[in-house]
């Protein structure tokens, strides 16, 4: 297990509610809900791999959106996800399948289906049932990571995966990456990064961030706000700009002191766990040493925000109408345009 592996293993069940005991005091009543939130996993672009855990022809089991996956990497180079179990008497493709040029071949009797899904072969049978396929999930490979659409009700992608501006560039330090999962669900996270107020009462910033400009763009949610941070030459103000696209991936600016990025991705494990994807690069600066002062404790910081998170994340519930006050904007704003991810739940639940 590598050490990011054993970071995000160990967020998995760290609060001291468990799953059940939560449910029994969200406010949701004896009424069987498995979830404390109101509304399904959500449709978008998510992420399920890093792009370099996925060598050629290799076969990784996943689990994702509560289901069974399997994610591999044919001789093309291409990077696939199909539906877990051979449609024939339901082996498990990720365990002991193996590549095939673009496709897989189950390990149960050797049945092969090809990139789309389709199954090619039966080795030991003339015909090929008609219905005998998989599901091949859309993927794309941008930005080190490998993403899925992924919807409830099977329809096509709406909008592309954004090519993140400056990632991978000379001028930026190689990305650097971590790792949670976290008992709670993608729109409880995202919300985090608009509330402005809890960087004051959470995080112990200096100032509450004051929003400049927060508005839907489709399916991006574009938000600019301004920060006081200190430093060895005194309080210095920073500009914090956030562009998601979808729940799934995003990018945040920081700039100020220096030019900082993050790529942050969340993908649903299930309705109440979270795997979160952070890359993180920094303008190089003249200096070397500077940058990496700069990058090391620019990751520490948010490593520091996110675990002052958690705890919080995994013990609260979703209240549908929540008491804004002044300045909460932003909030209202993420849950209108929230509602366009969601298949089958009405306005007021997202």
């Amino acid at each position: 297990m590598s050490s990011s592996e054993a970071r995000a293993t160990k967020r998995l069940g760290a609060s001291g509610a468990s799953s059940s005991e939560a449910r029994a005091t969200n406010g949701l009543g004896a009424s069987g809900a498995s979830s404390r939130f109101p509304f399904p996993i959500p449709n978008g672009w998510f992420a399920v791999a890093f792009g370099d855990e996925i060598a050629r022809g290799e076969v990784k089991p996943i689990r994702y959106f509560g289901e069974d996956l399997v994610l591999f990497r044919g001789e093309d180079d291409v990077a696939r996800v199909f539906d877990a179990y051979c449609p024939h008497l339901g082996a498990h493709l990720g365990v002991g399948g193996r590549v095939e040029g673009d496709g897989l071949r189950c390990p149960f009797h050797g049945w092969r289906y090809d990139g789309s899904g389709r199954c090619a072969e039966v080795p030991y049978a003339r015909k090929v049932p008609p219905k005998a396929r998989v599901r091949a999930w859309t993927t794309a490979e941008k930005n080190g990571l490998v993403m899925v659409w992924r919807h409830a009700e099977g329809a096509a992608p709406s909008y592309d995966v954004v090519d993140v501006p400056d990632y991978g560039s000379d001028a930026w330090t190689p990305p650097e990456r971590r790792e949670w999962i976290v008992r709670s669900c993608v729109q409880e996270l995202a919300e985090n990064s608009v509330d402005a107020a809890h960087f004051r009462f959470v995080h112990r910033t200096n100032t509450v961030p004051v929003t400049e400009t927060a508005e839907i763009r489709g399916h991006q949610l574009h938000v600019i706000s301004h920060n006081v941070v200190s430093t060895p030459r005194g309080e210095q103000r920073g500009r914090i700009e956030i562009q998601a696209h979808g729940f799934g991936i995003g990018f945040t600016r920081f700039s100020g002191i220096a030019d900082l990025l993050v790529v942050p991705c969340g993908t649903p494990i299930d309705a109440d766990h979270t795997h979160m994807r952070l890359q993180f690069s920094v303008k190089k600066l003249p200096n070397s040493d500077a940058t990496r002062g700069v990058g090391k404790a620019f990751i520490a910081e948010i490593e520091r925000q996110f675990g002052q998170d958690i705890p919080i994340w995994e013990n609260k519930i979703h209240l549908e109408q929540p008491l804004l006050v002044e300045g909460e904007a932003p909030l209202a704003l993420l849950r209108r345009w929230a509602r366009q991810f969601y298949s089958g739940v009405e306005a007021g639940a997202a």
